[in-house]
């Protein structure tokens, strides 16, 4: 079960992107990430709402209990590295090909697994050298195919944006770890509370940066907006679903949420019409070599 889980959330990864991507055509980046901080705090409001109030409006495994001050700060900080991961993500996203931004974003569990061994005092094996060093070839290969489009990986911004975003999230997974591990928070109460305190943080954002420019920053509904939202809230859903099963191994969960890349990448030349799909293909595979690498390892 955990296994399909994982598979599914994957799945959900690689629509979410594909969804910000066709969303932030041609809009402003700041308002469609604001919806998608609105959306998402909407989905959980009934779960927060029957905590703080008593009342028992869901139940079973959807229902969260109440935090103290402790919890609501650790999560508080968590929604701001998650929240600067997205807006570097979303500007991304909007200006690169998505045959670019999957192959970068499977890149994570290598810094996750970095991390962990710089924060964690964990040690890489022979197998987990090898997919770290099979996805530093595979990304120098994809800065050559990025050239091919005019996409220097070393003075684009928003290459830059899309590396800053994928730190940030790799951060973001190894606090998730302390929060629940170390601290003992439940999963969906960080997951509940951390997209409201996403939304106060977005519109505050929204205000500073958006309303003074509103009229030269053009923005226009799209049905896919609110699709994000729900992609992604269903995607971390399984994914820690997938994490709380008996038997089920983190390892192997994460290096199948990377293969959401799948998804990205065929969206990408069926929907997007993208280019030089051959170079970057090879890229593709090379990358998901190097998470069965990592997995393999992590067993």
């Amino acid at each position: 079960m955990w296994v399909g889980a994982a598979f599914l959330s994957a799945l959900l990864l690689g629509l979410y992107d594909v969804a910000k991507k066709r969303s932030l055509a041609g809009n402003a980046v700041v308002v469609v990430l604001w919806l998608n901080t609105l959306f998402s705090t909407l989905i959980f409001l009934p779960l927060i709402l029957g905590a703080e109030l008593s009342v028992p409006i869901v139940g079973g495994e959807l229902s969260i209990a109440r935090g103290v001050v402790t919890d609501h700060l650790l999560v508080a900080l968590k929604a701001a590295i998650t929240l600067s991961s997205w807006l570097c993500g979303y500007y991304a996203i909007k200006h690169l090909p998505l045959t670019i931004v999957g192959p970068v974003n499977a890149t994570r569990p290598v810094v996750v697994l970095v991390g962990a061994m710089l924060l964690f005092g964990e040690r890489l094996n022979l197998w987990q050298w090898g997919g770290v060093l099979l996805t530093l070839v595979s990304l120098y290969l994809l800065s050559r195919a990025g050239r091919r489009e005019s996409i220097d990986f070393r003075s684009n911004r928003h290459v830059w944006a899309l590396f800053a975003a994928m730190l940030l999230g790799a951060a973001s997974g190894l606090y998730d770890k302390f929060l629940i591990s170390t601290c003992g928070i439940a999963p969906l109460f960080v997951q509940s509370w951390f997209g409201l305190y996403q939304l106060v943080m977005m519109t505050l954002i929204a205000a500073v940066v958006w309303l003074p420019r509103r009229a030269t920053e053009h923005f226009s509904w799209r049905w896919t907006i609110p699709l994000i939202s729900i992609f992604v809230s269903c995607a971390d859903f399984c994914y820690y679903h997938a994490l709380d099963a008996d038997g089920s191994m983190i390892a192997i969960v994460s290096m199948i949420r990377r293969s959401s890349v799948v998804v990205t990448f065929l969206c990408g030349a069926l929907l997007f019409g993208e280019r030089n799909l051959k170079a970057k293909a090879i890229d593709m595979v090379l990358i998901l070599i190097g998470m069965v690498l990592l997995a393999i390892g992590s067993l």
